[in-house]
């Protein structure tokens, strides 16, 4: 099969004006760094957003969905269901800038509204592009992993919020390699990670996301999740001993 060029999602652009750029969502490291770069280049293949908690690379993935006609729950551009709206309007405010040609398909992966989904999928009961069984049947990893095997396909743009959350270490090996089959045949993805395992897919752009609004684009071996997890490994009772002392220790 010949490969297919990626890059659905060229970059991305903020547009906030007439806004509180002190107010929520505006107001966090990644929405400001994005201001402060004038846009966000993605990846034609996989683009990485890594950062610590409250960063907003999570919120910013999502907003990207958004604006590009996805759900904000989770799901499919033919999904429309709201269980509780917890979306921000950055959604609103940013504009993408698309390649020349169109994705076959998508999905946005919330991992934390991903219940919702699998109801929806047994509501809408679209359970045989699932893998042929209840979402709900599988535990959490499996149902994962039943989604990015039977349900992605080639030529399609994937937005993944934290997909580790419900995965093993074999588990995250395995989307890595099916991120590798769909590349090649076309797809591609935007991913908020905090695993230093999906992080080693092969050639993937990793944007680190710091809390003063910075935004830089970080090899492998320095992105923090990689660097701050080896450093644990190679000492773990150094980490443990400073983590869990008294003050007068």
């Amino acid at each position: 099969m010949a490969k297919a060029a990626g890059g659905f999602l060229r970059w991305v652009e903020l547009d906030d004006d007439g806004v509180d750029a002190a107010a929520y969502p505006f107001a966090l490291p990644a929405v400001a760094g994005l201001r402060k770069a004038g846009r966000l280049e993605l990846d034609p293949k996989v683009t990485f957003l890594v950062g610590d908690n409250g960063t907003g690379k999570s919120t910013l993935i999502e907003a990207i969905a958004v604006a590009a006609g996805f759900n904000p729950e989770g799901g499919s551009q033919n999904f429309d269901f709201a269980t509780r709206a917890s979306e921000s309007v950055l959604g609103e405010h940013l504009t993408l800038v698309r390649g020349l040609r169109k994705p076959r398909t998508g999905f946005f992966l919330r991992a934390e509204s991903f219940y919702n989904v699998a109801t929806e999928i047994e509501r809408l009961e679209v359970q045989g592009s699932y893998g042929g069984r209840s979402l709900h049947e599988r535990s959490h990893g499996e149902s994962f992993l039943d989604l990015v095997t039977f349900r992605f396909g080639p030529q399609g743009l994937y937005l993944l919020d934290e997909p580790e959350a419900a995965l093993s270490v074999y588990g995250c090996l395995a989307v890595i390699a099916r991120i590798q089959e769909l590349t090649a045949q076309g797809s591609q993805f935007v991913i908020a990670t905090h695993s230093p395992i999906l992080l080693a897919v092969p050639g993937a752009r990793i944007l680190q996301l710091d809390a003063g609004g910075g935004i830089t684009q970080v090899g492998f071996d320095e992105a923090e999740p990689v660097s701050l997890t080896r450093s644990f490994l190679a000492e773990p009772q150094l980490y443990l001993h400073h983590l869990l002392s008294g003050p007068d220790a």
